[in-house]
């Protein structure tokens, strides 16, 4: 669990992040030896941005490759200048961020027999699942549930980000799951 105090933190360094990609262009520098150790343990987050409660960027990474405030200032950054689906942050869009972190918990692989047996598995409102076949990947975090809360729609969308027809379905499917703590 992570404490209102290190949430404050998190928040505040992704803050500070595209603030420094709107007057430098670039990710704020954090140095981890800054912070508790905790918070220098490496994690994989998401960022997400939003105005208004509608999605301004989102970008993270599943893997635990660096400390956990360097992830979440680097995510940031990439979540208002580098997301595909949205042109890059301006100054007036600033102060308008609503600032979302996730932190992941390790992926588990999920066995199941048939596309049923793997609806019948998934936990609505609690999994976060990867879906992968061959070349083509997706995941969808935990709080897409809110939009999609049934697991049929929840899966046939996450086929359809992964570059799969939505009612795709072969034995070599594979699909993980995990979990978020989400602020």
């Amino acid at each position: 669990m992570i404490s209102d105090e290190d949430k404050k933190t998190l928040h505040e360094i992704a803050r500070a992040s595209v603030k420094s990609g709107l007057e430098h262009g670039c990710a704020v520098s954090v140095d981890p030896n800054d912070y508790p150790a905790h918070l220098r343990t490496n994690k994989a987050t998401f960022v997400t941005l939003k105005i208004n409660n509608q999605l301004r960027g989102c970008i993270g990474t599943l893997q635990a490759r660096q400390p956990l405030v360097n992830d979440v200032a680097e995510h940031a950054y990439a979540a208002a200048f580098r997301d595909p689906r949205f042109s890059p942050l301006n100054e007036n869009e600033f102060t308008q961020l609503q600032y979302h972190i996730s932190v992941l918990g390790e992926t588990e692989p999920l066995a199941f027999s048939s596309e049923q047996d793997l609806l019948d598995k998934i936990r609505p409102g609690i999994d976060g699942l990867v879906l992968s076949e061959g070349l083509h990947k997706g995941t969808f975090l935990p709080s897409v549930w809110e939009s999609l809360p049934t697991p049929n729609e929840f899966l046939r969308h996450l086929k359809q980000k992964a570059g799969l027809p939505e009612d795709y379905w072969s034995d070599s499917i594979k699909v993980e799951r995990y979990t978020v703590e989400e602020f």
